[in-house]
């Protein structure tokens, strides 16, 4: 039997049919002879980089192939793989596109460093990017990202970040947070369904000083006695508005005293009336 009938021997040779088959061959000894082959186009080679159970040999080989990394097919598949080694994977995001960096973020499959990694990378592209790409990503991209988009405040972006389904409560105060903001954000909160009437968004534009007043004397009335006590305390607030707080702690102080009056009230004793 010659040698060209051992499988390894017939990767280098095999075209068509008999190539395809060995991309599921279970050796990893096969597959690497198979990224000898030339007759192995782009194509095939991302069906072998489907396979979730390819051994991470044969992804730290194909990484090392320069010629191969040509193909961004190949990167993305590489990069997307659970079993591409993390300095590998961390290389590729330098070079994937927006939206291939936004699916990293998003997959379940991906580690959580990697994730990090990719939204960081969509963080640090933010300042050259186009409108279009933004008003793209501030619609999908993950938290970070939509919060940071928030935060810039571009006027065509705002209304569509504040609907993207990954922002977090945590993002949007990490957004108000900051004294300075470009003038769309507030109104934009303001009138968003959703974060209008979230209690922590409320309190965090109840202290920022560009909230418009005739609004946030609108929540006063929901806040409770002792966060109205606190955004009262000296320095917090405007004194335009501390006085406002103040008298909304004392009406509530004075309600409470009528009520507890009232329930103290003691019942006249039975047979107490004359006859």
């Amino acid at each position: 039997m010659g040698s060209i009938e051992h499988p390894r021997e017939r990767a280098r040779v095999a075209t068509g049919e008999e190539l395809a088959a060995l991309l599921h061959h279970p050796s990893a000894d096969v597959l690497l002879a198979l990224l000898d082959n030339p007759a192995l186009d782009e194509t095939q080679l991302c069906m072998l980089l489907e396979r979730k159970d390819l051994p991470g040999e044969i992804l730290e080989e194909v990484a090392r192939r320069k010629p191969l990394l040509k193909s961004y097919r190949v990167k993305r598949s590489l990069a997307f793989h659970p079993r591409t080694p993390r300095l590998i994977s961390l290389r590729l995001l330098r070079d994937l596109y927006l939206m291939d960096l936004v699916k990293i973020t998003l997959s379940p499959g991906i580690s959580a460093e990697l994730k990090l990694n990719a939204e960081d990378q969509l963080l640090g592209r933010l300042p050259q990017l186009p409108l279009g790409q933004k008003i793209t990503l501030a619609r999908r991209g993950p938290a970070r990202v939509a919060g940071a988009l928030l935060a810039e405040g571009h006027a065509h972006v705002v209304s569509i970040v504040l609907d993207n389904p990954y922002l977090t409560e945590a993002q949007v105060l990490r957004a108000l947070s900051r004294e300075k903001l470009p003038a769309a954000v507030i109104p934009g909160i303001v009138r968003h369904r959703k974060w209008s009437i979230t209690y922590n968004v409320r309190l965090a534009l109840v202290r920022h000083p560009a909230s418009p007043l005739g609004t946030v004397l609108g929540f006063l009335p929901e806040l409770t006695v002792s966060d109205l006590r606190e955004l009262a305390s000296p320095g917090i607030v405007p004194e335009s508005l501390r006085k406002y707080l103040q008298a909304e702690v004392q009406r509530r102080t004075r309600s409470r005293e009528k009520a507890a009056e009232g329930s103290a009230t003691p019942e006249e004793p039975p047979g107490s009336k004359q006859e």
